[in-house]
């Protein structure tokens, strides 16, 4: 028998670990995403299309190993789950076409927003999926959110406008205007990326809340028709240049690692919710903004922060903090 204080010390080891691995994960996947998106290289820079595809593949791959551990290696019972849980049963299978096909769309919107904005910008007008999250549960789910979490979502809001005000920076008129165009496309596919995020996400846990099945097997569902949708994307936007140099034209160490940390993602999240709490989670991503600021100034050199700017992250961070306070359930439990 297991001595209860044993159990308790190995679940904190277990809580930290997997908050350890989504500061890393989230940190490195922003930073690795615009440095390869900025790299200037010779030849060709990768297709973010094509990047989107190969996660999908590599999440499905990792699904079925994790799904073939669950049943004790057995090649059997594997066939068996999944003949059962997507062959058989083509309606229920269908249903995760809806948050594929948006979680699809956000993934390459991620890509838009990380050429056109730099790393901290980013992480933290990305928190509104927060903001988005709460309103989607709200009205699908019929969640009641606290006084805290109200507070923290009209925090949330006033520190994401004040990221976003523009700041006084001598330079050329046009080099300005460049950078407020394209600082336009990041922050408009940013905001898409967090609708997107909050109402797949509130979808998807509809759906597991309406059935048993294991988070990995529909983990599997979503990966295949993520993988349709991508491979249909890929075609219709980049078409030629996949028939003219292939889907891997460009790719390199970096690009290699910016796909299987997005591979990651969804699979961080989940251990995430099984081992750690919200407060916890608000955590992670308040170090995560704060580390990306830092790396984004002082490795990249494509970000000078003004007051204002840290007045607003700042506000975000208590926000994140603040939304999970009063230790409800995650909206989102099992994709990044």
């Amino acid at each position: 028998m297991i001595h209860p204080s044993v159990s308790n010390m190995a679940s904190s080891r277990l809580k930290y670990l997997s908050l350890g691995v989504l500061v890393f994960q989230t940190t490195s996947l922003v930073l690795t995403m615009r440095y390869s998106r900025t790299l200037q290289g010779d030849g060709p820079r990768y297709l973010a299309s094509s990047a989107v595809v190969v996660a999908e593949f590599m999440k499905i791959i990792t699904c079925l190993l994790l799904v073939f551990k669950e049943h004790s290696y057995s090649v059997r019972a594997l066939s068996s789950i999944l003949r059962q849980e997507i062959a058989h049963k083509p309606i229920e299978t269908l249903k995760l076409a809806i948050p594929s096909g948006i979680y699809t769309l956000q993934n390459n919107l991620l890509y838009v927003a990380l050429s056109n904005l730099d790393a901290a910008t980013y992480q933290v007008t990305y928190q509104l999926k927060i903001l988005t999250t709460a309103l989607f549960s709200v009205s699908m789910l019929g969640r009641r959110l606290g006084v805290y979490q109200w507070l923290s979502l009209l925090i949330l809001m006033a520190g994401v406008a004040l990221v976003q005000w523009p700041s006084e920076s001598p330079g050329a008129p046009e080099k300005e205007q460049l950078s407020a165009g394209s600082q336009f496309v990041g922050v408009a596919a940013v905001l898409v990326a967090c609708f997107s995020s909050g109402f797949a996400g509130v979808y998807f846990e509809k759906i597991l809340k309406e059935t048993k099945q294991s988070v990995w097997v529909r983990n599997i569902q979503l990966g295949i028709f993520g993988l349709v949708f991508g491979l249909m994307g890929m075609f219709a936007y980049n078409g030629d240049r996949v028939q003219e140099s292939g889907m891997f034209q460009g790719y390199n160490t970096i690009t290699w690692i910016v796909v299987a940390l997005q591979a990651l993602g969804g699979l961080v999240i989940a251990a995430v919710i099984k081992y750690a709490d919200n407060i916890l989670k608000g955590f992670a991503t308040s170090l995560s903004i704060i580390l990306s600021t830092l790396i984004s100034y002082f490795w990249l050199q494509d970000f000078d922060p003004s007051s204002v700017f840290f007045m607003g992250a700042v506000l975000v961070i208590v926000a994140t903090f603040l939304y999970g306070y009063e230790g409800k359930p995650s909206p989102n439990p099992s994709r990044a």
